[in-house]
């Protein structure tokens, strides 16, 4: 079998979110998994991409496409890692400027110019997949290209599948220029159209083979006026090709045994090298040197989503009664000033305004508990990143939360983590209270962090659910 994953995004070559670690894992357990599968990814190829890599890859193909009107520049760069061929869409008008995502006109024009060069460019490098898994708003209109080219002979038979990491970003552009970018005619417009332009989420939405989404929990969510982003009735109309598979994250890349950015390794079996990793971490941070303290840790979007108004209520309280507590993230300028104000008068607290993720690796191993309580998640990948380092996540009972939290139960001494329901801040501030009762009882606290992280979210499972709606999907 043949797939090609579009996205705009994916690690190790540009990430600004969890749809980067998604991209670039899923498509390498693929390939171990399914020797027999030839998988591709394509993606911009951004000016922010390290140099070492632009230096790697080869060229392979130039040539030039009609947008519209605008006949614009397109080549292809390739660079083949762990079994999996990488192509990078290549034009420097498009995506030669210092930064990845922008605003307004410019940026639908961006990745409808994406999207069509994707679909262009396949048979120019021999390939014409069976399946093309597009990825978010920025190639949501693949899957609505695709029944357009169809019609040629070459490009018959190709399926779509569309993943839906985040529903919030729908991809709304003018009408017009949709059309004038894409050529299209008056009904495939229609079936992108909303609120007087086009969303092109909803285009992959409405046109793709199957949609799927990155947890089950969040799959029956967004079927909701509450979770739906007004798209809700178009996936209740596609909800029997709707399916959750959770995410995954990659053992090997995400193990405190071997992990060289940490100042100690350490497994469930002995917990010494987590000890050594609070040191540190306490140390680099500039905290008070006393291990015996809690160290809280959000490292995150600074955002509304990730529920930071009840993280900013909570932390004075926290550190006022002897806690300790570090924020590792970018963001709202609101969140971003007041960590910041934090930071200069609690000696108990450090904010770190950037994405790093050799210090994120470091606070995971070192921090005790983990605090994301979203008001929505898809799926969340720093939950399962803190359980595999033995940081104990205290979550909102949402989307992937729920379908990777077990919340801890004394009783049957069970559960990987702490969770509540609905949306007050006394519900969040109860919980919290009651993972720093355990924390003091060092037998159940150790065995709680020996069980998270024998908690197993390796891609090989979820992979193994993609492989089977794909051959599904071709025998439909």
């Amino acid at each position: 079998m043949k797939l090609l994953f579009a996205a705009s995004e994916c690690l190790p070559f540009i990430k600004t979110g969890g749809l980067a670690d998604v991209i670039g894992t899923l498509p390498r357990a693929l390939a171990a998994l399914r020797p027999e599968y030839e998988v591709r990814v394509i993606l911009p190829k951004y000016r922010r991409i390290p140099e070492h890599f632009r230096n790697a890859m080869r060229h392979v193909y130039d040539g030039r496409i009609l947008l519209g009107w605008r006949d614009q520049y397109l080549g292809i760069e390739e660079l083949v890692m762990d079994g999996v061929t990488y192509w990078f869409v290549d034009n420097e008008f498009y995506f030669g400027g210092d930064y990845i995502y922008g605003s307004g006109d410019f940026e639908s024009e961006r990745f409808c110019f994406f999207c069509k060069a994707v679909m262009e460019a396949l048979p120019k490098l021999d390939f014409i997949p069976d399946v093309i898994h597009c990825n978010d708003w920025q190639t949501g209109f693949i899957p609505l290209l695709v029944r357009e080219y169809a019609k040629r002979p070459d490009y018959a038979g190709i399926k779509t599948v569309m993943t839906i990491h985040n529903l919030r970003f729908i991809g709304w552009a003018p009408r017009g220029l949709v059309m004038d970018l894409l050529s299209l005619g008056e009904e495939a417009a229609d079936t992108a159209e909303y609120s007087g332009g086009m969303s092109s989420l909803k285009a992959g939405i409405r046109c793709c083979d199957k949609i799927t989404t990155v947890s089950p929990t969040y799959a029956k969510e967004i079927l909701t006026p509450e979770y739906g982003e007004t798209l809700d009735l178009d996936l209740r109309l596609r909800a029997g090709d709707l399916i959750g598979i959770l995410n995954g994250i990659s053992n090997e890349l995400y193990d405190p045994a071997n992990d060289r950015n940490i100042a100690m390794g350490y497994d469930a079996g002995s917990l010494v090298g987590k000890r050594a990793c609070k040191e540190a971490l306490i140390e680099e941070l500039g905290l008070e040197r006393n291990v015996e303290k809690p160290v809280f840790a959000v490292i995150s979007r600074l955002t509304d989503q990730k529920g930071i108004d009840k993280i900013r209520s909570i932390l004075p309280k926290l550190l006022w009664e002897g806690a300790q507590a570090v924020v590792l993230g970018m963001g709202d300028r609101e969140y971003e000033e007041y960590f910041d104000w934090l930071g200069r008068e609690s000696p108990n607290f450090a904010f770190r305004c950037e994405m790093n993720d050799a210090l994120s690796r470091r606070i995971y191993a070192g921090a005790d508990l983990f605090l994301m309580p979203s008001e929505f998640e898809p799926c969340g990948l720093s939950q399962m990143l803190a359980l595999r380092y033995g940081c104990i996540p205290i979550v909102r009972e949402t989307g992937g939360l729920a379908d990777t939290v077990a919340a801890y139960d004394r009783f049957r001494e069970s559960g990987n983590g702490f969770s509540f329901s609905g949306r007050s801040f006394a519900s969040f501030a109860e919980v919290t209270g009651l993972a720093l009762s355990v924390y003091y009882d060092k037998p159940r606290w150790e065995a709680l962090v020996k069980r998270a992280m024998q908690t197993d979210f390796d891609w090989k499972r979820s992979a193994g659910e993609y492989a089977d709606m794909y051959e599904r999907l071709m025998n439909e």
